[in-house]
């Protein structure tokens, strides 16, 4: 194989990567999809340890929120995880 065939067969290649790059380009609706995820995944797991608090601390006689306030802060832990797992299976 000469020099000439060599540099053919690598600029080739080149442009088949460039072409595949522009393709696999993010675009603007994948990306507000991508980010919607994102904050789903986070307020979900809150809002769910919220109600569940709320409905448990109702079933206690007297005013609480210690079942509230707990599964708020471990919604919270959950919802970061979720984020973190998420961006990193992106990567």
């Amino acid at each position: 194989m000469n020099n000439q065939q060599r540099l053919k067969k690598k600029i080739d290649g080149q442009i088949q990567r460039i072409k595949k790059a522009e393709h696999d380009r993010p675009n603007l609706l994948s990306q507000t999809a991508y980010i919607g995820t994102l904050g789903l995944v986070m307020v979900l797991p809150i809002i769910g340890g919220v109600y569940l608090g709320h409905w448990l601390d109702s079933m206690m006689s007297g005013y609480s929120t210690r079942w509230t306030l707990s599964l708020l802060f471990t919604g919270l832990v959950i919802g970061i995880f979720n984020v973190y797992f998420l961006i990193k299976d992106k990567e």
